[in-house]
C-alpha cells in the first residue's frame, strides 16, 4: 500500500484552494470583482496579510489580475494560463530559495534595460507614486513589502512585454514566501536599511527615466545583490 505522508496546508493556501475551485466551477465568473481584503478578511477570520498571500497566488495562477484602486477581478481562463508552473508546494529551502534569487536576478536585470529603453511617461507616473509610498512609510514593515513588490511589478509592466510582466509576477509571488520564510521584513523595520533599499530604488527609476539601460541594469544588480546578501545571512541560520 502507497502512502504518502500528510502535511498540514497553510491557512492561505486553503483559502486560495477554494477562491480556485469558486472560478473553475464557474461560481465565479470572469470580470466578477472579487469582495476587498478587508471583507475577505472578515469572511475567513483572518489575517489581511492572508488574504494578500491567496490572492498573490491566484494572480500567478493567471486566475485574478488586480487593478490599482479598484481592487481584484477574476480573469479569463486561457489555455497558456493552464500550463504555468506553480510553485505553491515548493518547499523554501536554501536550494530553492538561491535559484529564485537567480531566476528574478536574470529577469529583474533585463526588465530594468528594456523599462529604460521603452518607459512611457505615464510609467514615470507610476514609479514616482510607488517611490513616494515608499518615503513615506519607512520602518513600516508590512507597507515597505508591499511597496517593494509593486515597484518591481511596475519596473516589469514598464517593458511593454506581456510575458516578461507574468513571468516576474509568478517569481514575484515565491519570493514574497521566500522573504517571510527568511524574516526579510526585518530590513523594513529597520529604518536605516529601508532609507538605503529606497535609495536603491531610486537610482534604478533614475536610470530609467535617463533612459539609459546600461545605468539601470547596473542599479539593479547593486540593489538585488544587497537583497541576496541578507537574504543568504538569514538563511545561514
Amino acid at each position: 500500500m502507497d502512502i504518502q505522508k500528510i502535511t498540514p496546508r497553510k491557512i492561505s493556501e486553503a483559502i486560495t484552494e477554494q477562491i480556485k475551485e469558486q472560478i473553475v466551477s464557474g461560481a465565479l465568473k470572469p470580470g466578477d470583482k472579487l469582495p476587498s481584503t478587508k471583507e475577505l478578511s472578515e469572511s475567513y477570520q483572518v489575517g489581511r496579510s492572508t488574504i494578500r498571500e491567496a490572492l498573490s497566488a491566484l494572480k500567478a495562477m493567471g486566475l485574478v489580475e488586480s487593478h490599482q484602486g479598484e481592487g481584484s477581478y477574476v480573469r479569463s481562463i486561457e489555455s497558456q494560463d493552464v500550463d504555468l508552473p506553480e510553485f505553491n508546494s515548493l518547499l523554501m529551502s536554501r536550494d530553492t530559495v538561491m535559484e529564485l534569487i537567480e531566476a528574478r536576478q536574470a529577469l529583474e536585470v533585463s526588465n530594468a534595460a528594456l523599462a529604460a529603453e521603452k518607459r512611457t511617461e505615464d510609467d514615470l507616473r507610476r514609479f514616482e507614486a510607488v517611490l513616494k509610498r515608499m518615503e513615506e512609510h519607512l520602518g513600516d514593515e508590512e507597507e515597505g513589502e508591499r511597496a517593494d513588490i509593486e515597484f518591481h511589478l511596475v519596473l516589469a509592466q514598464a517593458t511593454h512585454n506581456s510575458i516578461m510582466a507574468r513571468m516576474i509576477e509568478s517569481i514575484s509571488t515565491q519570493m514574497q514566501t521566500a522573504i517571510r520564510e527568511t524574516r526579510r521584513l526585518q530590513m523594513y523595520a529597520n529604518r536605516t536599511v529601508s532609507r538605503q533599499l529606497l535609495q536603491e530604488h531610486q537610482a534604478v527609476y533614475e536610470a530609467i527615466k535617463r533612459q539609459d539601460p546600461g545605468a539601470a541594469q547596473d542599479e539593479m544588480r547593486r540593489h538585488l545583490f544587497h537583497v541576496e546578501q541578507v537574504l543568504v545571512r538569514y538563511l545561514k541560520k
